[in-house]
């Protein structure tokens, strides 16, 4: 080979790699009551849209079966007849509820997706709330025991006619993972999507870490810490995502069991795990637990870190933080 052609051939070679050189890619849209976003690095070539879209249909195609609040939805079915007799569902609906379950052992009842069957009279952009007889009369149907689940034909029923499930704790984590699976299996090796407080990156963004940042609970042009991350799941739980302002007393979506009403020890918690499901169940569990209880669980456990802001404003970390610093 001569000199001449080799050189042919290197400028062939660098023509060839300029044009797959990747680029990046990201849409923003609405799923699930929030805002969601995807974003990417592809391969020049690839049709960006496409796999954007696919994502986004993911969301909405989990929106439709687990959302309480679309009458047609498989979780609402469930709803409606589960107290009356036994509801065959997918095994993904079935599955989700399945760890939500075990979530609520865990935490001993912390996490519990029954908080709805009292939490549903809360209307947070009407500014309303259960008023006290409805409260005594339906806080004890808050628990996740009266949920029976038969593995086998992936059935449910409740025991508690007054049972109502909504998944909002852990549906949006799961609809992250599945998005990420996507982008994976497309050949996607840098990303971050997103929905609502929950989000999970893979990769780096163009040869750097992702950086998020956790937002100020009191101030939402600041932030408490702007997080370097790799390969990882975040999710975030504030009482300032969905709240009204009564007579002084901030009522928000995080809904104590034990009291129907909502957790006053907290302000907000964040979650690093592996995957975004675990991550938004945690940060719902560790919300309601309190500052307190809610390290020594993530504390317990291999692979999270918390970050959590208390009630007056104070921020604590997770030992493996800690002992990072």
């Amino acid at each position: 080979m001569t000199i001449i052609t080799r050189l042919i051939l290197v400028l062939v070679m660098l023509t060839a790699s300029s044009l797959v050189e990747a680029k990046w890619f990201s849409q923003d849209f609405e799923v699930m009551g929030t805002q969601a976003r995807v974003e990417f690095e592809y391969p020049a070539g690839e049709d960006a849209k496409l796999i954007a879209t696919k994502v986004i249909e993911e969301m909405h195609r989990i929106d439709r079966l687990m959302s309480p609040y679309k009458p047609k939805s498989e979780l609402s079915t469930l709803n409606q007849h589960a107290a009356q007799r036994q509801i065959t569902i997918s095994s993904e609906l079935f599955d989700i509820i399945q760890t939500s379950l075990v979530y609520a052992k865990t935490t001993k009842g912390a996490f519990d997706i029954t908080f709805s069957s009292l939490g549903y009279l809360y209307d947070y952009r009407e500014g309303t709330l259960p008023n006290i007889e409805q409260t005594n009369s339906l806080v004890s149907s808050i628990n996740y025991k009266s949920i029976v689940l038969n593995a086998e034909v992936n059935g449910v029923s409740f025991l508690d006619s007054n049972t109502k499930i909504d998944l909002g704790g852990i549906a949006k984590g799961h609809a992250v993972d599945q998005s990420i699976r996507i982008l994976q299996r497309l050949g996607i090796e840098n990303a971050f999507v997103s929905a609502g407080g929950d989000s999970r990156v893979i990769g780096r963004k163009k040869d750097r870490l992702w950086y998020i940042g956790v937002r100020h609970p009191r101030d939402e042009t600041k932030l408490i810490v702007n997080l370097p991350l790799e390969d990882i799941a975040i999710s975030t739980s504030g009482d300032y995502e969905r709240f009204f302002v009564k007579d002084g007393i901030r009522y928000h979506h995080i809904i104590d069991p034990n009291t129907g009403r909502s957790v006053k020890s907290t302000q907000s918690v964040t979650i690093l795990a592996e995957n975004s499901l675990d991550a938004d169940a945690l940060s719902t569990s560790v919300f309601v637990l309190g500052p307190k209880e809610g390290l020594k669980l993530i504390n317990s456990l291999e692979g999270v870190s918390a970050i959590i802001v208390d009630a007056n404003g104070k921020m604590l970390i997770s030992s493996d933080l800690t002992n990072a610093n």
